[in-house]
């Protein structure tokens, strides 16, 4: 007789859900953190960082807002959002904007490195889980692989055309550029290829899986 599985489906799409959930308001948090060490930002969020400047509203509730937009652009794209899109444009400016009331900004350069470099390991280990949980990309993401299938620009292409356009849009606008948006871009891809497979689905699914193949028959 066959053991019955610990976890079922229903099981495993709430933990996949739990880990997206978790993976966003943490990346939010970690964005928020780069933001208080005030030594620089990733290109999106010196872009609403910008345009929180000239318009007064919180940079958590612009970043909210610009991945509306960004989702918009998906549709002559013909991109399809999934749960983690939607829940990505929801959920990571509204834990950044949160996290911003009670973290106070940091003084002093070296306290400040450290910080952002506390906060790019936080969203390194917050994309690693919402990205695992493998419920769609989040909207700025869906942008690039959109325009990579509608194109045919290479991945890197696309990234690096659309993020160098809003990084300059937002230095114009005030954001703050500097010493930690060249530490993002140097970590964030190392640190992600690290912390991905901790919390891909698929691989511990497929693991799984191989576990029960191999494991021996009740009372061998």
């Amino acid at each position: 007789m066959s053991r019955r599985p610990i976890l079922g489906l229903n099981d495993h799409v709430a933990l996949r859900l739990l880990q997206l959930l978790v993976g966003l308001v943490l990346f939010g948090a970690g964005c928020a953190v780069m933001v208080q060490a005030g030594i620089g930002l990733d290109p999106w969020t010196v872009f609403a960082q910008g345009l929180s400047r000239q318009t007064g509203v919180g940079i958590g509730w612009v970043t909210n807002l610009v991945g509306f937009l960004v989702l918009l652009l998906w549709i002559p794209l013909r991109q399809r959002p999934g749960i983690g899109t939607i829940a990505n444009i929801l959920l990571v400016g509204t834990s950044m904007q949160l996290t911003l009331w009670v973290l106070p900004s940091v003084q002093g350069f070296l306290l400040q490195v450290l910080v952002f470099l506390a906060g790019t390991a936080l969203v390194a280990v917050a994309s690693g889980l919402y990205i695992g949980a493998r419920f769609g990309p989040g909207p700025r993401d869906g942008l690039m692989t959109g325009m990579h299938e509608r194109f045919g620009w290479p991945i890197w292409t696309a990234r690096l055309t659309v993020e160098a356009t809003v990084l300059l849009l937002g230095w114009l606008l005030g954001g703050t550029v500097g010493l930690g948006t060249v530490l993002f871009a140097v970590l964030i891809g190392p640190l992600v290829h690290v912390t991905l497979p901790w919390f891909d689905t698929r691989t511990r699914a497929s693991r799984s899986r191989i576990g029960r193949r191999t494991a021996p028959a009740p009372g061998a």
